[in-house]
């Protein structure tokens, strides 16, 4: 008799998760969980020997299964599969489960390997995870995809004097006699695998009980006076948005617990891993009398990465093409919840100078993308993320917000954290719900504002009526595909006989503009008045002359518009409109104006300006600034024009100034300077004083208390050297992704070589900066490219650097298109002051 020889089907594999892969897995796979352990030596060169076994139902096993795994196959030591230790097949960064070892239903894998060190940032004395958005699988073997939620059941062994915290509660802790101590958590919630982490190494512990809810803060400032005067204000800032967002959704507070940590350097603002957010330290550890936009920007990120809890960890989007929906959410939220703990704000204003400067960067840009992106492939999803995700996405939101009212709002989403509980959803889901509320075609609406890229442009006209009427508000498409973007804001008019407004609804090519209002000359008129319309308007006033007729929010739209008219060259005096700014910080005392208008300057004066306009105003604008911050009245808002003087200022005698402010030799009134700030103006001086650089810089060192600063330092002190060779060996080291490890010291150390007083020397950088984009991609965290490019291009302005970019495209026509946008939209600002100085 003939033997049969089974053929197992064959597994096609390719890098990275595939949306095929994907999908075809969260179609078979149920009720995943992760027995994980992690041996972490404390010395962070020695290898983690770890374990994993994975349960798993299996709905059928006609096929072989994927795990996901971006080592070496060298590190895995061991696997078997159902109680049968087999050989190892790797494939393209997976592990293929044969379909013979496999059965329908209950299925056990179980692994020994060295974990990835890539995702685990380890440090000296400390490693925290990041995993998002495809990172856990540069650690360990999973399933890496959003859909397929799983329990993990942690154990940790770590050294002795090393604390630990994780998403579960700690459950045990044995101490194993050998200097080290085992840490077992209890089972997560089921989550997401980008949401699974844990912390460990030399913290300092801080618990609290707030509003009956036990937290615990994990830090490393050795500051003591700097933790005692913000931890209050961080553990009730918590409870606040816990306590509102347990009220506006009508949920309570999903995980079993929540607690954060305070990690040096951390490359985002904050990162909402359940029940153990990881935050940037200096985020939320604030100076002594913190500027009220620093209080602001701490609220706003606390409130941030708690909504994430419901929004994002709760409900999590199916696809990483929806990540764009678990930010807006939080963005939304956030901006919501600080409302009525800062009551002395104008929320609007910060709403508008929060999120339209950033979202209009990109919108203005030749990349411009749209909010919702397809994704093929997870090993692309770090390359959605932008202003347009963190910035267009909100406004949008308001708008919807607008058409389905508040209370509809709150109750669709109510509906939907409901309905998706534990589980997964995409923006069609949401949208499907909230049109179910109304009779207006949301799904049309969305498909403008959320799928397609860019923004419109509004031109005012001539009515073509026999009879005398108001001219028409024009909708253009600047890419000529005929769409119009259905939106609400106010109008206000400015006439001699005094200030009126009115409500404008417009989605189609041409509206009527309220009566009153005339083409030319005889009024002055101010579009999106109330800050909620989105494009590009025609300015209709000059801010400065009708300054102190305007409402906070008014004076920033007004700023606002004519910064963009300037960018769009339709304000040729560029000269002018500088001037006004000066003009306009001095006499401002509203600390989010002011900072808006500090922040449209540097771009203006040292890229938009010509070289002999600008040294014609040298004197002029530090004096200017100089005066506005003496004039100050208080400490917040001498230090927030302190920092943009300091960044500015470049004249000799400004110069020594700060060296003497620096050195103590010259005290001024209301300006408290801490660490943090000591350490910035001895880089700022190490390169505007070349010849002292080095005794600046070993001075600062020798003077900082805190070992992560110190050593931020030393590493950023090449960077800083005025000798050429050594910046050049410096920028060469990068090119080795070891090298690129704290990814925030990198982008402040590239800013630093491509600073604006060394353009001539450091444009030879941005050709092989942009060569290393696709590497950063790879080996980088999500926000790192775009960090990247930032420090690389934004104070060029010359033609040669333009064209040096342009070429890069041009060269490589099938260069990956995500990156292409990001260079695109980075390159923005240098194709614009490029064009001006080449008239």
């Amino acid at each position: 008799m003939k033997e049969t020889v089974v053929v197992e089907p064959a597994v096609l594999t390719e890098a990275g998760v595939s949306l095929e892969l994907a999908r075809s897995r969260a179609d078979r796979l149920r009720g995943i969980h992760y027995t994980l352990q992690f041996d972490i030596p404390a010395d962070e060169q020695v290898p983690i020997e770890s374990s994993a076994t994975i349960s798993f139902e299996l709905a059928s096993n006609h096929a072989g299964l994927q795990l996901d795994f971006r080592q070496d196959p060298a590190s895995i030591h061991s696997l078997n599969v159902n109680g049968t230790v087999t050989d190892i097949v790797f494939e393209n960064e997976h592990i293929v489960l044969p379909a013979s070892l496999l059965r329908q239903g209950h299925n056990e894998v179980a692994l020994s390997f060295v974990a990835g060190d890539s995702s685990l940032n380890r440090n000296p004395d400390f490693l925290y995870t990041l995993f998002v958005p495809d990172r856990a699988r540069t650690a360990f073997p999973l399933f890496d995809q959003p859909d397929l939620k799983a329990r993990y059941e942690l154990t940790l062994v770590i050294p002795a004097q090393w604390r630990a915290l994780a998403n579960a509660p700690l459950v045990q802790t044995n101490e194993r006699g050998d200097g080290r101590t085992e840490h077992r958590f209890a089972p997560t919630e089921p989550i997401s695998s980008y949401l699974f982490s844990f912390v460990t190494g030399e913290f300092s512990s801080i618990t609290r009980q707030v509003q009956g809810r036990p937290m615990t803060m994990l830090h490393r400032e050795t500051d003591a006076a700097k933790v005692a005067r913000n931890v209050d204000a961080i553990f009730e800032q918590h409870a606040q948005s816990l306590a509102w967002l347990e009220d506006y959704t009508g949920i309570d507070y999903p995980f079993e617990k929540f607690d954060f940590v305070l990690i040096p350097d951390f490359p985002y603002g904050g990162m909402e891993h359940v029940g153990a957010i990881q935050y940037r330290a200096a985020a939320l550890l604030l100076d002594a009398d913190p500027p009220l936009t620093d209080r602001l920007r701490r609220a706003q990120l606390i409130a941030h990465e708690t909504a994430h809890m419901w929004f994002g960890n709760l409900v999590t989007m199916q696809w990483f093409d929806d990540v764009w929906t678990k930010e807006v959410f939080a963005n939304f939220m956030a901006d919501k919840i600080v409302n009525p703990v800062f009551p002395e704000v104008d929320h609007e204003l910060n709403f508008l100078v929060s999120h339209y400067p950033p979202a209009y960067a990109v919108d203005r840009s030749q990349g411009a993308n749209p909010i919702r992106q397809a994704l093929p492939n997870l090993n692309q999803a770090g390359q959605l993320y932008g202003s347009i995700i963190y910035h267009k996405a909100p406004i949008m939101m308001r708008q919807l917000e607008l058409i389905v009212g508040e209370e509809g709002l709150r109750a669709g989403l109510g509906d939907y954290l409901e309905q998706f509980s534990f589980g997964n959803a995409t923006w069609p889901d949401l949208i499907e719900i909230l049109d179910a509320r109304i009779d207006i075609d949301l799904a049309a609406w969305s498909d403008v504002w959320v799928n397609t890229s860019g923004r419109p442009h509004f031109r005012v006209v001539s009515s073509n009526a026999q009879e005398p009427a108001p001219p028409l508000l024009g909708q253009e498409d600047p890419a000529g595909m005929g769409r119009s973007w259905p939106q609400q804001f106010d109008v206000l008019i400015l006439s001699a006989a005094g200030v009126d407004s009115a409500t404008l609804l417009t989605g189609q090519a041409e509206t009527s503009m309220p009566p009153g209002i005339v083409a030319q000359g005889q009024n002055e008129w101010l579009l999106s008045a109330d800050g909620r319309g989105y494009g590009l308007f025609p300015a209709g006033m000059d801010a400065l002359p009708a300054w102190d007729r305007l409402e906070p929010v008014q004076k920033g739209v007004a700023l606002l518009t004519d910064y963009d008219n300037v960018l769009a060259g339709s304000v040729l005096d560029i000269e002018t409109y500088f001037l006004s700014l000066l003009a306009i910080a001095q006499r401002e005392l509203d600390p989010l104006l002011l900072k808006h208008v500090l922040g449209q300057m540097p771009y203006v004066y040292h890229s938009l300006l010509s070289d002999a306009q600008r040294d014609a105003l040298v004197t002029a604008t530090e004096e200017s600034l100089w005066t506005t911050v003496v004039s100050q009245p208080d400490t917040s808002l001498t230090k927030l024009v302190f920092r943009h003087y300091s960044e500015l200022a470049a004249s000799p005698g400004a110069v020594q100034r700060l060296f003497e402010i620096w050195s103590g030799k010259l005290a001024v009134d209301r300006l408290v300077l801490e660490e943090e700030d000591q350490i910035r103006l001895a880089e700022i001086l190490a390169i505007r004083l070349p010849k002292q650089s080095p005794a600046i810089i070993a001075r600062q060192l020798a003077s900082i208390d805190n070992p992560d600063r110190r050593r931020r330092l030393e590493f950023v002190a090449p960077s800083l050297s005025a000798n050429q060779a050594i910046r050049d060996a410096f920028f060469a080291s990068l090119g080795d992704a070891a090298n690129r490890h704290t990814e925030n010291w990198v982008s402040d150390a590239v800013a630093n070589l491509h600073h604006p007083s060394r353009l001539a020397q450091s444009e030879k950088y941005v050709l092989p900066g942009l060569r290393l984009l696709e590497e950063i991609q790879v080996t980088g965290d999500i926000f790192f490219p775009t960090d990247w490019l930032e420090a690389t291009l934004m104070n060029h302005k010359s033609e040669s650097a333009a064209r040096t970019v342009r070429q890069f495209l041009a060269q490589r026509p099938d260069y990956n298109p995500q990156l292409r946008m990001k260079i695109l939209q980075q390159a923005d600002r240098l194709f614009r002051a490029a064009a001006l100085n080449d008239v």
